[in-house]
């Protein structure tokens, strides 16, 4: 039976997915496409966190896509306006019946040969196979099926109920209940004060604090631009207000770290006040954006502190009890449930298999190109979004420069492209430059960077503008090159 065939594959239906999708149609509009996506719907962390309070911690006119307005009032929108936005974004373009759901990817062969890739699937329990010309992978960063929780001693003893927000049960009744939350990431601070208009007392436990900033869930300038301009206008002004005031507000901090860490627990002690112990709640041990800042909307955290539905505590934990957590200092927390906010279980290209010309990839051996590619593997893109900025603003760069390659391949004649390392020695550092638990615990299966271009990953959306949409595509590093003969015509040549 024939294989079948499309020029590109785009792995994941989420918002990058989506997004690469529409970059296809548009600038590349003789290409085929499918998009495989694991679940049975569109959305990606969208549609698969469904704990009380869901929202981004990015703006939408940044999170959003550069091509479609965002008309929501609020900026820092909840889970299901996402959601719908991603979902409309695909049926208005046309892209939702390219998708085949279901399709979780385990395998991929390239072969020089055929200048193609052969793709296993597993649907419905069977494994089956495509081919494509060019591989988008736009899985996402972490694991869907599992998160990341300690190994706490005690947990089989604690008679209530314990649960990680990434598979949140919909029957979960906690009116009334006394709720503890571990962690203090943006999942921990967006759940605390959701959960404290219901429950009986929300605490937030925390090992050690992150810096947590408030900010207006409603945009002013955005609001009154929408309303006197044109949406393209309006949305445009405002993405490029708040690209500039993120990459300001990262330069300084990271020039003036001390500076932005006061300015920062200053404007925490005037929500809560000048008896609150912002030292030991709110005082994270490392510098800002060595981690991802947490953003709160109009407050919302600290207003539940201050009324007293919800509190902080910062200790570590000894063991779970039956009715509750015994911590290291010797104090108690009762609790009737446990949320475990403790993080994600990071991986990289949904942890396919990757074989080229019959050698099985190690990503964290390869070095990665303009933060996208791999160093020797082909006709292969990985979409990973900025850890300072929205996650989106690269994707959108990621989905027009592939279109690039694969227009630039159309007009010279070639099929393939391969990041090629210089030959030489050249420092290699990690990946990621994040001291967050998620990007540690999983150093050893990402790739590395180089320590200049176009080798080094950029946190800095100016810099891969200038990059992605105008540098040059035959750059001297991209080795452009046609199917290679079959090994028996080569040994008779």
């Amino acid at each position: 039976m024939a294989i079948e065939h499309f020029d590109v594959l785009i792995v994941g239906a989420g918002l990058s997915g989506i997004g690469a999708a529409y970059h296809l149609q548009r600038d590349c509009p003789g290409k085929t496409y499918a998009v495989l996506e694991a679940r049975a719907a569109i959305g990606g962390t969208w549609d698969l966190f469904r704990y009380p309070g869901i929202r981004s911690d990015s703006d939408m006119y940044t999170l959003g896509y550069a091509f479609k307005p965002w008309r929501e009032a609020k900026a820092i929108a909840d889970g299901p306006s996402i959601l719908r936005y991603v979902r409309e974004t695909a049926d208005e373009n046309g892209i939702t019946p390219h998708i085949r759901f279901g399709h979780k990817v385990r395998r991929a062969n390239w072969s020089s040969e055929t200048a193609a890739w052969t793709v296993e699937v597993e649907h419905d329990g069977a494994i089956l196979r495509v081919s494509c010309g060019f591989l988008s992978m736009c899985s996402g960063y972490y694991n869907y099926d599992a998160g990341y929780t300690p190994d706490f001693p005690g947990t089989d003893r604690f008679r209530g109920r314990i649960v990680h927000p990434q598979h949140w049960p919909q029957d979960l009744d906690y009116a009334g209940k006394q709720v503890v939350v571990i962690g203090s990431g943006a999942t921990a601070v967006t759940l605390v004060p959701e959960m404290a208009k219901a429950a009986g007392h929300v605490t937030m436990l925390q090992r050690s604090p992150t810096y947590v900033v408030s900010r207006p869930a409603e945009d002013g300038l955005a609001n009154w631009l929408r309303a006197r301009l044109p949406a393209m206008t309006a949305y445009g002004i405002t993405r490029w207000k708040n690209v500039l005031m993120q990459m300001l507000f990262f330069r300084i901090a990271r020039r003036k770290p001390e500076k932005t860490k006061q300015q920062l627990l200053g404007l925490v002690r005037q929500h809560l006040g000048p008896d609150y112990d912002i030292e030991t709640h709110f005082t994270p041990r490392y510098n800002p954006w060595d981690q991802r800042l947490c953003l709160v909307p109009d407050a919302d955290l600290f207003d539940s502190i201050k009324a007293g539905t919800s509190s902080v505590v910062t200790d570590q934990i000894e063991t779970f009890t039956e009715t509750g957590l015994l911590l290291k200092s010797g104090k108690t927390l009762d609790a009737d449930i446990i949320v475990t906010a403790t993080g994600l279980r990071m991986q990289l290209l949904g942890e396919m298999e990757v074989v080229v010309d019959g050698q099985k990839v190690a990503p964290h051996e390869t070095t990665s190109y303009k933060g996208m590619m791999f160093s020797d593997v082909p006709n292969l893109a990985s979409t990973f979004g900025y850890t300072n900025a929205s996650w989106t603003l690269k994707a959108d760069l990621t989905a027009e420069y592939v279109c690039r390659l694969l227009n630039h391949m159309d007009r010279t004649g070639t099929r393939i492209c391969t990041p090629r390392l210089p030959e030489g020695e050249m420092e290699i550092e990690p990946w990621l430059d994040f001291s967050s638990g998620y990007v540690q615990r999983a150093l050893a299966v990402l790739p590395r960077q180089g320590a200049k271009v176009p080798w080094k990953v950029h946190q800095n959306y100016a810099l891969d503008l200038v990059a992605l949409r105008y540098g040059k595509v035959d750059d001297g590093t991209m080795e452009f090159s046609k199917a290679r003969a079959p090994a028996k015509a080569r040994a008779a040549a």
